[in-house]
């Protein structure tokens, strides 16, 4: 029972694939605090910035409007111009302000969980509408905690507030004393950083709340034993297919296999159980390639091709099984077995200039000796 409660437990991370599909389900960490203050920020910046620059497009505006003629003011087709040029240089007064306020919009969430678009996330859930549901979700321990944040975050604004003004109260005093001009220039550049640094106090609310939405992010998608292993099952398939895949894929090697052996030079037998088939051009190779190897039903089919194309064939029981052992496909043979390979090859090659009417006929090498460390026992 105990090993029950264990294994339904969430106590392990989340895998790849379980971060992925909650990526497409739209779950990905967010955080609004964050978002909030790169717009507040960003638009503060935009407007000291270019502040000055749309409150002279919007000056002129103004002047362009009030300066009209009564003709003008009588005709609906000039004072539908007018309108037009007007939004139209509004817009170019506004745009700068309105470009960073959109970069700041977007790259605010991306800058946490990256971008992300999903279309399940925008999907209507009946389950939100469920009235009991909402209420536990209102009395519940995340609602408590987002109350303590929310309270935490008017103190930390009201805090730096109280500072700000603090700081700006010897400026704030003395405009009283200023010209009606310099006055409210100045009380505008008071306003505007006065409001910067309020906002930047966003940015401590953003330090705390970010890693916070890490931590319960992961916390949500942490996974038990138990998942695990289905997640294993669900990912690599039933055994009964991936026993069907490999099934397949030793066939699709063999018919791969097969259809090397009539390029090999020799195919070394058992003769009972085993064959392989090597090939060797000394002008391009610089030692022997391992073309195919079988047991049984595989070895008995490179014998049959191998009469087929008239390759020659060598009864030799202990290098047919050491290079089966020590060899992969398509791979050279082992150092160990160079000298024993060679005295095979050089029989073969001479026998074949014998058959063509060159030279002697050779003798088959006797003393074909194979290291102790890589001498296999005949199958059984």
């Amino acid at each position: 029972m105990a090993d029950e409660d264990s294994a339904q437990e969430k106590t392990e991370e989340a895998t790849p694939r379980r971060v992925e599909k909650a990526r497409e389900e739209g779950q990905i960490p967010r955080s609004r605090d964050l978002t909030t203050s790169a717009v507040l920020i960003s638009g503060l910046i935009g407007l000291i910035s270019f502040g000055g620059y749309a409150a002279n497009r919007l000056l002129a505006i103004l002047q362009f409007n009030f300066a009209l003629s009564r003709e003008k003011i009588f005709d609906t087709q000039s004072m539908f111009a007018q309108l037009a040029a007007s939004f139209f240089d509004a817009l170019l007064a506004l745009i700068p302000l309105f470009a960073v306020l959109v970069v700041a919009a977007i790259a605010g969430p991306i800058a946490l969980g990256g971008f992300l678009f999903s279309s399940k996330s925008i999907m209507p859930k009946f389950s939100r509408m469920d009235p009991i549901a909402g209420l536990k979700r209102m009395f519940s321990v995340k609602s408590l905690v987002e109350l303590v944040k929310s309270i935490g975050k008017v103190l930390v604004v009201v805090g730096v507030a109280f500072l700000t003004l603090k700081m700006f109260e010897p400026q704030i005093l003395g405009l009283g004393q200023e010209s009606l001009e310099n006055g409210i220039s100045h009380a505008l550049h008071i306003t505007l950083w006065s409001v910067l640094l309020i906002s930047c106090s966003t940015l401590l609310i953003a330090a705390v709340d970010v890693p916070f939405q890490l931590w319960e992010y992961a916390k949500n998608l942490k996974m038990s034993r138990q998942d695990i292993k289905d997640e294993m099952k669900d990912s690599e398939g039933k055994p009964e297919v991936k026993g069907r895949i490999r099934q397949m894929q030793r066939e699709i090697a063999n018919r791969r296999m097969m259809s090397n052996v009539p390029k090999a030079d020799v195919i070394i037998t058992n003769p009972t159980h085993f064959s392989v088939a090597l090939r060797y051009n000394p002008d391009t190779m610089a030692t022997p390639i391992l073309l195919a190897k079988g047991v049984d039903e595989i070895a008995m089919k490179i014998r049959e091709i191998a009469r087929e194309y008239k390759i020659e064939q060598i009864r030799t029981p202990v290098l047919a099984r050491a290079i089966y052992y020590t060899t992969e496909i398509d791979k050279p043979i082992p150092q160990g077995l160079y000298l024993a390979v060679a005295q095979v090859l050089a029989y073969v090659f001479q026998l074949r200039n014998f058959r063509k009417g060159r030279g002697d006929r050779p003798d088959f090498p006797s003393n074909i000796k194979v290291p102790k460390e890589m001498v296999f026992p005949e199958k059984s």
